[in-house]
């Protein structure tokens, strides 16, 4: 028997997250793991006219490559991957682990090399993405994995997740809709001020937002969504940052990773467990070492950790800086391989304050 929320979900990535349209080149991306959602989106995207091109993993493969790659073959991307990301209309990519520790004990500079190599493809991605050029939507599909790191049996996590994308009510779409002019009353308070204060416990930040634009995100570009977000002055951020969660990418989770900035760069990293892949992913290349996003999660059907960084940035109450990589379209201008999201919880003693003003207290906004 189907299950009628993946159903559903498919129904709004194609129709509402990326708008699916007759003539579109339609690049699906995923894990086998994922089969009932790829099959659900693949039949809509034809039912629309369009033209799906699938490609589906193995995820026993990735560590494999990692492991017995040679650098040449590190630095190989085919140039019908490159095709497909330059010429898509829409990118779909869903995310379904089999082990979401798999590549812990990889070396990280061989993911680093491969992750340069991959670069111009990603920036020139996104790039097209601003410019308005190709609708792109990241999701996930419930896996045993990703619940584990849950903590919740699949079951569970599947409720919890499908809740988080609002599939348990009516009418998801209007929803988002609304979500959308929450969250733009919030952008139209924050736009004009420039300077913000992050306190919390072992955090005292502060950045700066002049020329900047704040993106809204109200289930286009992520299901679940729910996040307001920039990207940050490259120079000016000072302070330091305490984060509350395990902080997790290509696999590996950093926990108690501690950040100090100086004129926008992290000067010092500290962490209590994979420190060393922490310093090792900051030297990636110039950009990875300062700030390519801000986001604040105003998603409050997410109320707690997940280890799956999509609905976790997400978290009502939080805030997430990313390392790396910034969005175009919010002004950002630095340049990585890498964009690594970190999320710090305000909800029990903390506070935003913008130009002096308080903006959150305890993981509520306080504006008018």
């Amino acid at each position: 028997m189907k299950d009628q929320r993946v159903e559903r979900l498919a129904d709004i990535i194609v129709d509402y997250s990326t708008e699916v349209k007759e003539g579109d080149l339609v690049f699906i991306r995923s894990s086998y793991l994922a089969e009932p959602l790829i099959a659900a989106i693949y039949q809509r995207v034809l039912e629309r006219g369009a033209d799906p091109y699938l490609r589906t993993s193995i995820p026993a493969l990735e560590p494999l490559f990692y492991r017995y790659a040679k650098d040449k073959q590190l630095e190989f991307v085919p140039e019908s991957e490159r095709w497909i990301w330059d010429h898509c209309d829409v990118n779909i990519y869903i995310t379904a682990e089999s082990n979401t520790r798999a590549l812990s004990k990889i070396d990280p500079d061989r993911m680093a090399v491969n992750r340069r190599a991959r670069r111009d493809i990603i920036d020139s991605f996104f790039n097209r993405a601003a410019a308005g050029e190709v609708r792109w939507n990241l999701t996930l599909f419930p896996t045993e994995a990703l619940a584990m790191d849950a903590q919740m049996s699949l079951a569970e996590y599947e409720d919890f997740f499908y809740a988080a994308c609002w599939l348990d009510r009516d009418d998801p779409v209007a929803e988002w809709r609304q979500e959308a002019e929450r969250q733009q009353r919030l952008i139209d308070w924050i736009s004009p001020r420039t300077e913000v204060h992050i306190e919390g416990e072992g955090t005292d930040l502060y950045l700066y937002t002049e020329g900047r634009t704040w993106e809204l995100s109200e289930g286009k570009e992520n299901l679940p969504d729910g996040e307001i977000f920039t990207g940050p002055v490259e120079t000016r951020t000072h302070g330091h940052v305490s984060f509350s969660y395990p902080a997790i990418y290509a696999g590996v989770g950093v926990e108690g990773a501690r950040l100090e900035f100086e004129e926008g760069r992290v000067v010092n990293a500290t962490a209590r467990q994979n420190e060393d892949y922490l310093i090792k992913t900051l030297d990636t290349d110039k950009g990875a070492r300062t700030l390519g996003e801000f986001g604040i999660g105003t998603n409050y059907g997410i109320s707690e950790f997940s280890g799956e960084i999509l609905l976790d940035e997400k978290i009502g109450g939080t805030i997430h800086l990313a390392l790396g990589a910034s969005y175009p379209e919010t002004g950002g201008l630095n340049e990585s391989a890498i964009h690594w999201d970190m999320v710090c919880d305000l909800r029990k003693g903390g506070r935003i304050t913008v130009d002096g003003d308080l903006f959150m207290e305890d993981g509520r906004f306080v504006i008018p």
